[in-house]
C-alpha cells in the first residue's frame, strides 16, 4: 500500500524567477503538484524566454516587476543568487504573493527576519526548500527519536560533503560574496545539515565552536576568494547533548554525502542521503538496516513513500513532496514538517554564528 503527499484543493498557478539548474528542479516539482506553469523572469528578457521554451512555461516576462504584477499568479518560485533572495522574496509578498524561496533565504539575520514577519503580517505562505526533510527515512528517524526509541540523546555527528569546487579552476558564481554572500560552504550546504539535526532531533544548536578554510584563494581568473571551501565545528543542543559537523565543497570523491548519525542511550540511528532507502540502527546487542517499506513506517514517514519497497526514491521525490506541501499551505493544510520562512531565518542565525566564532576563534550563542 502507498499513500500520497498532500495535493492542493485548488488550481495554483505559479511564476518562476531565475532560469538555472534549481529552476528546473521547481518547475518539475510544480508539475507534479498538477499547478499551472504560468512563466518566468530572469536576468534578462531573452533569458526568460529561454527559461519559458526549456521549462515547458506558458510565457515569459520582460522583469520580475511585470511577473509580480500579473495578477494570475498566485504563488512565485525565487530560484537566483544569494544576495537576490531578500529583496526579490519581499516585493513578492508585498504584491501579495505565496512565496517558495531558495535558500539561504536571506544574506544578513535582518532581512531573513523582515522577510519572516512580512509574510506572517499579510497571511501568506511562504517556505524554504529544505527538502532532504522529505526523504521518507528522514521523517521515519525523527518518529523514533520523538517515541523515545533512541533513549536520552548523548552525541551527534555529521557531515555534507562534496568535490565540485575541489579544483582551483572549478568556479561558480556562489563564490563571489556580491553573488553569494559572505558564507559558501555552510550557507549553501552546512545549512541542510544542520536543518536536518535540528528536525530529526527535535533540539536545537544552542553554542558552537567552528573554523573555516579557504583552500583555494585562487579561482580560475577570480583572484582574492573570501568564502569557505570547508567549515568544522563542534555543537552543543539545548537538551545537552555535543555534536562535530564537517561541511565541505573540496573533498575528492563525494559527490552529495549528506550524513547524519545521532548516538542516544538506547541506540544509534544513522542516514546517508546517497543510500536513502534506509536507516542503520545501532544497538549494543546487535545492529540492523531498517529499508523504506511502508507497511513498517511510521504514519508520518509513510505519507511519504510513493512507491512500494524497492523500488528507489531520491531528491526529486523529496523536492516535489517539499512543493505540493507548499501547495497545500496555500490552500490551509498545515503539512507536518513543512520549512517555512522562520525555518530559513534559523538557518541564517546558525550561519551567522559560525561566521562569527570563526572569525573570534570563541564560542558562540546561537540566538533564537
Amino acid at each position: 500500500m502507498t499513500t500520497d503527499v498532500i495535493a492542493p484543493a485548488t488550481a495554483i498557478r505559479v511564476g518562476f524567477v531565475g532560469s538555472g539548474f534549481m529552476a528546473s528542479v521547481h518547475s518539475r516539482a510544480a508539475r507534479a503538484a498538477r499547478a499551472e506553469l504560468g512563466g518566468a523572469a530572469s536576468s534578462s528578457e531573452a533569458s526568460a524566454a529561454d527559461a519559458a521554451m526549456r521549462l515547458g512555461l506558458d510565457r515569459s516576462y520582460v522583469s520580475v516587476a511585470e511577473l509580480l504584477a500579473d495578477d494570475d499568479i498566485d504563488i512565485v518560485h525565487i530560484c537566483t543568487p544569494n544576495t537576490t533572495h531578500a529583496a526579490f522574496a519581499l516585493a513578492a509578498l508585498d504584491a501579495g504573493k505565496h512565496v517558495i524561496c531558495e535558500k539561504p533565504l536571506a544574506t544578513t539575520v535582518t532581512d531573513a527576519a523582515t522577510l519572516t514577519e512580512r509574510a506572517a503580517q499579510r497571511g501568506l505562505t511562504a517556505t524554504v526548500p529544505f527538502i532532504y526533510r522529505y526523504h521518507p527515512m528522514v521523517r521515519e528517524a525523527r518518529a523514533r527519536v520523538a517515541a523515545g526509541e533512541v533513549g536520552r540523546l548523548l552525541t551527534i555527528q555529521g557531515g555534507y560533503l562534496q568535490d565540485w569546487l575541489a579544483e582551483p579552476h572549478a568556479d561558480d558564481w556562489r563564490v563571489d560574496v556580491g553573488l553569494g554572500g559572505p558564507s559558501r560552504a555552510f550557507a549553501d550546504i552546512g545549512s541542510h545539515l544542520v536543518d536536518l539535526l535540528e528536525f530529526v532531533t527535535g533540539d536545537t544548536i544552542a553554542r558552537l565552536s567552528a573554523a573555516t578554510r579557504t583552500v583555494h584563494s585562487q579561482r580560475g581568473g577570480r583572484a582574492d576568494v573570501a568564502t569557505e571551501d570547508l567549515v568544522a565545528l563542534v555543537v552543543e543542543l539545548s537538551g545537552g547533548a555535543v555534536g562535530t559537523l564537517l561541511v565541505s565543497q573540496v573533498a575528492p570523491g563525494r559527490k552529495n554525502s549528506l550524513v547524519l548519525e545521532i548516538a542516544g542511550t538506547a541506540e544509534s540511528i544513522r542516514f546517508d542521503q546517497e543510500r536513502p532507502e534506509e536507516l542503520w540502527l545501532g544497538r549494543r546487542t546487535g545492529s540492523e538496516r531498517v529499508l523504506r517499506d511502508t507497511d513498517s513506517l511510521a504514519a508520518s514517514a509513510a505519507r511519504l513513500s510513493l512507491v512500494p519497497a524497492g523500488h528507489p526514491m531520491g531528491y526529486q521525490d523529496a523536492f516535489n513532496a517539499f512543493v505540493a506541501d507548499s501547495y497545500a499551505a496555500v490552500d490551509g493544510a498545515e503539512p507536518d514538517g513543512l520549512p517555512r520562512f522562520a525555518d530559513g531565518l534559523r538557518a541564517v542565525r546558525v550561519t551567522e554564528a559560525v561566521l562569527a566564532s570563526a572569525a573570534s576563534g570563541q564560542w558562540v550563542e546561537v540566538a533564537g
